[in-house]
């Protein structure tokens, strides 16, 4: 990407930079004490921790704050239902903030992690005013931001059928081939709709797309929608700490750069390992410095390629829903893991 003064510019971004973390009864008196404050706490918590780990861009900003994150990997299985905090930034916050960002325009509430999925008649004329309405209440003030990158839409969306059973209307009861065929003038028209009302009130910043659900696979027909609406290839991926996932997932990311011919921004990666707050949250990392050896090669692996764009990282306060942070619970720094991943960070533009 380039940044409004013409220069290379690589999104490093974190997740879910969201106050109520800090607002639990085992830390409210930190808030208290510490910031007291909503801008307070951006200028002196995040931004300052952005720019000491070396991350340039505040990310997706709602949290994940209920549910069982093990379920939550099995979209094929039973319906899940993750809560997710329901409000985002302001432009005041960001305007406080002074950094690059991204936002998000729930175009549908269908995303793999809801459990009670709403998938609105993308033809109807009540889609196309609630499109209008997304764009008019969030972009109009956004236009001339100079910080600004884009607009992702939504969070891993159901593409691919929904574990609740629930679709588009006009997708259901359909052969795998017939849905498939169908998919491609929903998509279209989902795709079409609400970039048109993005444009129609700021034509200036990138269209990010859905963040697509990469672990569960992204149907071409809707790759082939989005190509003449959206500039950029935006996938969730989560990794196991294997080289043979790490490449698994470039090869996945690839491919799909292959088959959209956009560049590709993983809007969504992170790793854990259990802590004193969530000993149930086990994988095969033992700690926070294997976290930070599986950051550093999760990103080594991508990073030389010609489409890749930048990463944003999952997740900034360890909370009791999601269970893992670059902080602790108390708003302390893991500082086995965020060591090696500043270094790493501030590195970057030298690799490249």
């Amino acid at each position: 990407m380039v940044d409004p003064d013409g220069g290379a510019f690589i999104t490093v971004g974190l997740n879910h930079a969201d106050e109520s973390n800090l607002k639990y009864p085992h830390n409210a008196n930190i808030w208290r004490e510490k910031y007291g404050s909503r801008e307070r706490w951006i200028r002196e918590g995040v931004v300052k921790d952005l720019k000491d780990w070396g991350f340039n861009t505040i990310g997706w900003t709602q949290e994940y704050i209920s549910g069982d994150w093990g379920v939550a990997l099995d979209w094929f299985g039973d319906p899940i239902d993750l809560g997710h905090s329901s409000t985002g930034w302001s432009s005041a916050d960001f305007e406080a903030a002074n950094m690059p960002y991204v936002l998000q325009l729930r175009v549908q509430e269908m995303e793999d992690w809801n459990g009670h999925p709403s998938f609105r008649d993308v033809y109807s004329r009540d889609f196309d005013v609630y499109c209008e309405y997304l764009a008019r209440n969030i972009c109009f003030d956004h236009a001339g931001s100079k910080n600004l990158i884009g607009y992702f839409l939504v969070d891993i969306p159901a593409w691919l059928p929904h574990a609740s059973g629930e679709d588009f209307e006009q997708l259901k009861g359909l052969s795998e081939a017939e849905r498939n065929e169908k998919l491609f003038d929903v998509a279209t028209k989902y795709y079409e709709t609400i970039t048109k009302h993005i444009k129609s009130y700021d034509p200036n910043h990138l269209i990010l797309g859905d963040r697509y659900n990469g672990n569960k696979g992204i149907p071409s027909a809707v790759l082939r929608a989005m190509q003449p609406f959206v500039d950029v290839l935006s996938i969730q991926y989560f990794t196991e700490p294997t080289e043979e996932s790490r490449n698994g997932m470039r090869d996945d990311l690839a491919r799909w750069h292959e088959e959209t011919g956009k560049p590709v921004i993983i809007a969504d990666i992170g790793n854990w390992t259990p802590t004193e707050m969530n000993p149930h949250r086990t994988s095969g990392i033992e700690d926070q410095s294997g976290r930070a050896r599986d950051y550093i090669d999760a990103i080594n692996t991508v990073l030389r390629e010609p489409w890749f764009l930048g990463w944003h990282w999952c997740a900034y306060v360890e909370n009791k829903g999601r269970g893992w942070g670059i902080k602790d619970p108390y708003d302390e720094p893991y500082r086995d893991f965020v060591g090696p991943v500043s270094e790493f960070n501030k590195g970057v533009y030298g690799v490249i």
